[in-house]
């Protein structure tokens, strides 16, 4: 993966049958900072930084089941996406984050990651400090 390589573990997708609850739960006990509580569309999504360094845990009820996703920022989905398919890793989903372009794969043993090109850094910023729960 050369020239199509993982620039840096942005965002780590959790799974959560109660988003608000585990929100909470990471403010409260752990002392997270809550960057944004939104829901739309029926889905829930709070961005949590917890610590002083790491990237930030977006907890959601919208995962398909209860494995957490690494998602890492790449500078081309399309050529880091042909690289990992020459790997012999077969694509799970296309999709689109708020941030830009995905695409989720999984590990043999059944990890998952998710690479994504940065089209649109600004989303983040603009959603700070929206809480709609």
């Amino acid at each position: 993966m050369d020239d199509a390589a993982l620039l840096s573990l942005d965002y780590i997708y959790a799974p959560s049958a109660d988003v608000a609850a585990d929100a909470r739960w990471f403010t409260d006990v752990l002392g997270a900072q809550l960057v944004f509580a939104i829901e739309s569309s029926g889905t829930r999504v709070a961005m949590l930084r917890l610590g002083t360094s790491g990237p930030p845990i977006l907890v959601t009820d919208h995962l398909p089941d209860d494995r957490p996703i690494l998602v890492y920022r790449v500078a081309s989905v399309v050529d880091a996406s042909a690289s990992l398919r020459e790997s012999g890793r077969t694509p799970d989903r296309t999709l689109e984050l708020p941030m830009g372009p995905a695409v989720t794969f999984h590990g043999p043993g059944g990890i998952r990651l998710a690479i994504y090109e940065a089209t649109r850094p600004f989303v983040v910023e603009s959603m700070t400090g929206r809480r709609d729960f």
